[in-house]
């Protein structure tokens, strides 16, 4: 049964197209990848489906009584609610349904008896629905689920109002799966998620009974609980069975064979072309000419689509620094209360270090104290000599109205806008993606223009704060050879082994000093 049609659909943005007459159907129970390189148009085309953006033209067609549930890290968390708060309104139907039961109940005492008939059978089956749909188990329901993504940690009676990003986005999360709808439409779930419950989510997915569509760029994830792809290249939308490494499979022996053809063909267009022109003149060999031309005419022309830029980054190196980078003597980080044990760290010239542990344990807040931005709650922090850092934050959450152009040239006014240009263009952005406002561009573009700015900046310490979120899969493979070729010193946050593993010289697990009760 077809959940989901979309027919003929096509949309951009100014003059810049991101599908051209595509179309897809979601049939029940499909795990579907819907993958692409940044800027493909993922993201818009899950806004389009949920009519969240009306499209230049296309169908969009959903069944009747299909409950669509969306991960949208862009919802706003009501301030004054708790977390348990939030989790529970996904049974808000429910809650609703019991309210209408018990003013029926109460109505009961001034009816007539067939009122009172009537009203017994509509409590009779509100009641059915209630108790079918677990409503009586609500609270075990939703403590299972907060305890599977670890919300349970932070505590289900805190304000959603004091959490960071990635707490958010696990309620927002966690409140999705309580409802159980009929498609799950996931955007990057795993960003923000620490690595104990990505394998809590991938089991869950697995698991799961219903369709789902999810944009993700963590192969070894999406491989594990997908078993369809769909791909977005080039303003087209093609259908693959099996997971992605199966579709990287096809997808180059497709690739080789286009590429096979068109010379094969360019080969041919050549001699036709050559044969046409040297015998066009000659009495004799002018209908073989003739006959020739109309062939060419009606030769359906192999194209080969234009190859994407693929990311280049390569690090500016500063004078080299101090033999001690930062030495922290029993620093106690947080804001009003302690997030850590007194600390002793020190990192030196050279190591290359990753920051992992669960999130909301302080692991930002102790980059931010290290670099002098908030102070400690108690201790010190000693910086080197000489350090030229490179900050790459985990959330810029300013509506960027500067075009690209405008953003890195504002960072480097000594370069002309050819210089700029290139710049970007090594990053993997198109000129398109070079000319557009920062504020439109997707979560991985945006990536790749304060990549850009901080490659070009001469650094001798590098400090990213979960560097991989939203970017692709080429451009993740090419920050990992670029950091592992880099010279100077690193501290990374990440929740990705696969990617900092190959990277670094030593692990700080947070959670052997967070002050949180794991």
């Amino acid at each position: 049964m077809s959940i989901l049609t979309v027919k003929n659909l096509s949309h951009g943005f100014g003059d810049r197209a991101i599908f051209n007459n595509v179309s897809f159907r979601l049939l029940k129970g499909e795990h579907i990848g819907l993958i692409g390189a940044n800027g493909e148009g993922k993201s818009t085309f899950m806004n389009i489906i949920t009519r969240q953006l009306d499209p230049d033209d296309g169908k969009i067609e959903w069944a009747k009584n299909v409950r669509v549930g969306f991960l949208d890290q862009h919802t706003v968390l009501e301030k004054g609610k708790t977390i348990r708060d939030v989790l529970k309104d996904a049974f808000k139907y429910l809650y609703d349904m019991e309210a209408d039961m018990n003013a029926m109940y109460e109505k009961m005492g001034d009816v007539d008896p067939d009122e009172m008939t009537k009203l017994l059978e509509e409590v009779g089956t509100i009641q059915d629905m209630l108790t079918n749909n677990d409503f009586y188990t609500i609270d075990a329901k939703v403590e299972e689920i907060a305890r599977g993504l670890g919300l349970d940690e932070i505590g289900l009676d805190r304000d959603v109002n004091d959490l960071s990003g990635g707490q958010r986005t696990k309620i927002l999360l966690a409140k999705l799966l309580l409802e159980k709808p009929d498609i799950l439409l996931l955007d990057e779930p795993t960003n923000y998620l620490d690595e104990q419950h990505i394998e809590w989510l991938k089991r869950y997915l697995q698991d799961y009974e219903n369709a789902f569509i999810l944009i993700s760029h963590d192969i070894p994830f999406l491989n594990s609980v997908i078993n369809l792809i769909y791909h977005m290249e080039n303003q087209e939308l093609n259908r693959y069975v099996g997971d992605y490494d199966h579709f990287q499979h096809v997808y180059e022996v497709k690739k080789q064979q286009l590429e096979s053809a068109y010379k094969k063909q360019q080969q041919e267009i050549s001699e036709l072309k050559d044969f046409v022109a040297r015998n066009k003149a000659r009495v004799a060999t002018r209908n073989m000419a003739m006959s020739r031309q109309k062939k060419l005419d009606k030769m359906d022309v192999i194209e080969l689509a234009k190859e994407k830029p693929k990311p280049e980054f390569h690090f500016k190196m500063a004078r080299t620094p101090s033999k001690t980078i930062f030495e922290a003597k029993d620093l106690v980080i947080g804001y009003d209360e302690p997030l850590s044990k007194p600390l002793n760290l020190r990192m030196e010239r050279g190591q290359k270090i990753a920051l992992v542990g669960a999130n909301g344990i302080g692991k930002t807040t102790l980059l931010r104290s290290l670099l002098g931005e908030i102070k400690p709650i108690s201790g010190n922090v000693e910086r080197g000599e000489f350090l030229e850092i490179g900050y790459f934050e985990q959330e810029i959450k300013v509506d960027n109205q500067n075009t690209c152009i405008e953003e890195v040239w504002n960072e480097f006014p000594s370069l002309n806008q050819a210089e700029v240009r290139a710049a970007l263009a090594k990053c993997g952005l198109t000129t398109k993606h070079i000319e557009s406002k920062v504020a439109v561009l997707s979560g991985g573009e945006k990536a790749k223009v304060r990549l850009c700015k901080l490659i070009n900046n001469e650094t001798n310490v590098l400090v990213l704060d979960e560097p991989t979120n939203h970017l692709d899969v080429d451009a993740k493979e090419e920050l990992k050879r670029a950091l592992k070729a880099y010279s100077g010193s690193i501290l990374l946050i990440s929740h990705e082994p696969e990617f900092y593993q190959e990277v670094v010289t030593d692990i700080w697990n947070g959670e052997n000093w967070t002050t949180k009760v794991f």
